[in-house]
C-alpha cells in the first residue's frame, strides 16, 4: 500500500473530516503510541498503519481490503 492509497482509504473509510481527524488524533499503541499520521511520517509500514487504524476504530475486515485503490482502467 503506497500512502497516497493510505489517503485514499481513509478518505473511502472515514470521509474527509473525520478521517483526518482520525488519523492525527488517535493514539496507536502498536505503533508505538503515535498516530497513524505520525507512524507515516516516521516511516512506519503504511499497510501496518491502515491494519492499526482500522482495528482501532472497528472497520469491519470487509471494508479494509481493496480501499485506497483507483478503479482500474479499461
Amino acid at each position: 500500500m503506497r500512502v497516497s492509497e493510505f489517503w485514499r482509504a481513509v478518505d473511502q473509510v472515514f470521509g474527509a473530516a473525520y478521517g483526518a481527524v482520525v488519523s492525527r488524533d488517535v493514539v496507536l499503541e502498536e505503533l508505538g503510541g503515535r498516530s497513524a499520521a505520525e507512524a507515516l511520517a516516521a516511516g512506519v509500514d503504511t499497510r501496518k498503519v491502515w491494519d492499526a487504524l482500522c482495528e482501532s476504530q472497528d472497520v469491519p475486515q470487509d471494508r479494509r481490503h481493496g480501499k485506497g485503490l483507483l478503479e482500474p482502467h479499461d
